[in-house]
């Protein structure tokens, strides 16, 4: 690519451009003498040793030493290959790119004009999703808590139903047929005599190149019985699916300047973690992880975070990359893998349990090196020789897939030591005898973490975890208690550690928690209150189980006890009998005080009362403000004017006030014994 730029062209631009003009886009620069000077934009510094000379066509930072011209600055600044760098700063200087061959130069002058169509269209969906066609598209952007802010910062768009509604807009605006069908955005071919719209009744998703060009469209269903769920573009002459990533642009900027990269599944997920604050947010585009995608991800990042659902389609999904990387490790270039709650993807935990629940799934990435290994350990039943040696083999032969000489060697020592400590005749705790099959318990058994003793691959070693009688020949201090058997393995000791292994927290909402609390410890509530109850909106689905489970128990149990204490006891059983134990646990896990008084057993009546009314009251409160919020986005989208701007800011804060009046139901219970605290 460099070989195109002849030294004469280079001379050119840095004769159109001066440093100051490049840095003062960047940097804020004041006159000093001759040159200009200014704080350095590589590092933190209160007084300005940053100085920029345009005679000479070269900038100095005294600061961190760097010294260079206008391509290294934007080289360095906005972190861009050679030739990169050089295209923006000649269009910056209005300078034509010199062409190769005048094929090449033809070629460059056609995708040119397939991106102006590109362009065109993605005008035409973002003003179609802000228009009266555009409701039912907002309504489900809303509910996936994209703002529209967002919406702009994205390009969000709307594809109407129509067959030929794109079609007719871009042919009004003088683009053929031919190459709206180049683009991928009509579908033709031999077989079908008339083109039409490839995207309809679908929120389109612009997906651009490391330039910002629209290059593609990814389209989301709306309908629910639709074939395809996500539609992207097809193969085309500016788009090639498995070389380019969503988000590209932005997160190689992020990364860049310190963000870590973290890859997710799909568009939603990207957005949602950007607006979570992870702005080095990037997805493949509707296929596994491809050799090109792991080649850019590893020129922004040496250790990308791959992050998949917790199921067992998340975790093919993450052996399925590994596999895919481990012929193409590098010293210090490596992949780390986070798996999510089960059932949950990125944007389900991001709107429930905000930016710290995904830090926490981030906190607890694991190296490749314990994919792998988890992997084939995994549901295995080592009990005789025969079976260890053939462990021993794959072992082996996995690290022989490794191109690199230096990483294979270290992996084949780090597996041999993981046999070791695995197999050591002083086995720890529990010796031979437990050994045998320790993965029984189908798949979903949680391995146990051990002993705090760090491993040299990335912290908290993950070969100490497994199955209580294995042990290591290095013993550390004893690890924490065995986790209880449940629907997550624990993937490393942080993670088994983390609220979101201890029953999911960032799922049920406090406030669903407390309601379905109080009605468990005072079965009393629903003698009066029973249609109130089946009437209350629960947004988590587990929380609409668990009080179907409350409500059939009431039913069944014709002969109440005059006694609270055990008609809560009675309560209590009935749940558990009905299999929801786990839920149940789920929702005191989601309680993270006590000092919700009039939930809990052997509570005044009055006390309860009290605490009852006021959560249900605000839970409708809440849920009237939620369909306000919807309300008000969806008229700011129809007409953005500064009343509906106004509307929209007031319902916010009105849900913030909800949010803080929440804190003071706490602590009331004069009656119980407590004291009563102003409300």
């Amino acid at each position: 690519m460099a070989m195109r730029f002849t030294p004469q062209f280079l001379d050119e631009l840095r004769a159109r451009l001066s440093v100051s003009e490049v840095v003062g886009k960047r940097v804020k620069l004041k006159k000093a003498g001759r040159e200009w000077k200014g704080l350095s934009p590589f590092q933190q510094e209160k007084t300005p040793s940053f100085y920029v000379n345009d005679q000479k066509g070269f900038y100095h930072d005294f600061s961190s030493g760097k010294h260079g011209d206008i391509i290294t600055f934007v080289m360095e600044t906005d972190g861009l290959p050679f030739a990169e760098a050089v295209e923006r700063l000649a269009s910056m200087a209005g300078l034509p790119l010199p062409a190769v061959t005048p094929n090449a130069a033809r070629e460059e002058q056609r995708r040119r004009s397939l991106h102006d169509v590109m362009e065109l269209a993605a005008k035409y969906f973002s003003e179609t999703l802000a228009s009266r066609l555009g409701a039912k598209a907002r309504g489900y952007l809303a509910d996936r808590a994209i703002s529209p802010a967002t919406q702009l910062q994205f390009r969000l768009g709307y594809a109407s139903s129509e067959r030929f509604a794109l079609k007719e807009h871009l042919g009004k605006l003088g683009v053929s047929v031919e190459d709206m069908v180049e683009t991928g955005l009509l579908i033709g071919g031999d077989d079908i005599p008339v083109p039409y719209d490839r995207f309809r009744d679908r929120v389109m998703f612009p997906i651009t190149d490391l330039r910002g060009r629209v290059i593609a469209f990814g389209g989301r269903a709306l309908e629910k019985d639709v074939p395809a769920k996500y539609l992207n573009s097809p193969e085309t002459p500016l788009f090639h699916k498995g070389d380019n990533l969503y988000n590209h642009q932005t997160a190689r900027k992020a990364t860049h300047d310190g963000a870590s990269l973290v890859v997710v599944e799909g568009y939603v997920d990207v957005i949602a973690m950007v607006t979570a604050g992870f702005a080095g947010a990037v997805a493949p585009l509707g296929t596994a992880l491809t050799e090109s995608q792991l080649a850019l991800l590893w020129k922004m990042a040496d250790e990308p975070i791959l992050c998949f659902d917790g199921d067992r389609a998340g975790q093919k999904a993450a052996y399925r990359a590994a596999d895919l990387a481990l012929p193409f490790l590098a010293p210090g270039k490596s992949l780390r893998f986070a798996l999510l709650p089960e059932g949950q993807d990125p944007d389900d935990l991001v709107r429930s349990g905000g930016r710290g629940a995904m830090e926490e799934v981030i906190a607890a990435a694991r190296p490749l090196a314990d994919m792998l290994w988890s992997r084939e350990l995994e549901g295995g039943n080592f009990a005789t020789p025969e079976r260890r040696a053939a462990l021993e083999a794959r072992i082996k032969e996995l690290s022989n897939g490794i191109r690199d000489e230096v990483v294979r060697r270290y992996y084949r020592n780090e597996f041999v030591e993981r046999l070791q400590r695995t197999f050591s005749p002083d086995g720890g705790r529990g010796g031979f005898a437990n050994r045998g099959n320790f993965g029984q318990g189908g798949g979903g058994r949680p391995f146990q973490p051990r002993g705090g003793q760090a491993n040299r691959f990335g912290g908290q070693g993950f070969g100490q975890g497994f199955g209580q009688g294995f042990g290591g020949g290095r013993r550390g201090p004893p690890g924490p208690a065995p986790l209880p058997s449940g629907p997550y393995k624990a993937a490393s000791p942080q993670l088994a550690a983390s609220p979101i292994m201890r029953g999911q927290r960032s799922a049920i909402s406090r406030r669903e928690a407390l309601i379905l609390q109080c009605l468990i410890n005072h079965p009393w509530l629903l003698d009066d209150h029973l249609e109130e109850v089946a009437a209350l909106e629960l947004a988590h689905p587990e929380a609409h189980k668990l009080r179907a489970g409350i409500i059939a128990a009431f039913a069944n149990d014709h002969h109440h006890s005059p006694d609270p204490g055990e008609q809560a006891e009675k309560m209590r059983s009935d749940i558990v009998k009905g299999g929801f134990s786990q839920l149940l646990q789920r929702v005191e896990g989601g309680i993270t005080t006590a000092a919700v008084w009039g939930a809990r057993e052997g509570a005044a009546r009055d006390d309860v009362l009290a605490t009852w009314h006021q959560l249900v009251a605000l839970h409708r409160q809440y849920h009237s403000l939620l369909r306000e919020l919807k309300d008000a986005e969806l008229a700011l989208g129809e007409d953005p004017s500064e009343a509906n701007l106004a509307w929209l800011r007031d319902v916010k804060a009105r849900i913030g006030e909800v949010d803080g009046t929440e804190a003071l139901i706490e602590g009331f219970g004069e009656l119980s014994g407590r004291f009563q605290k102003s409300v």
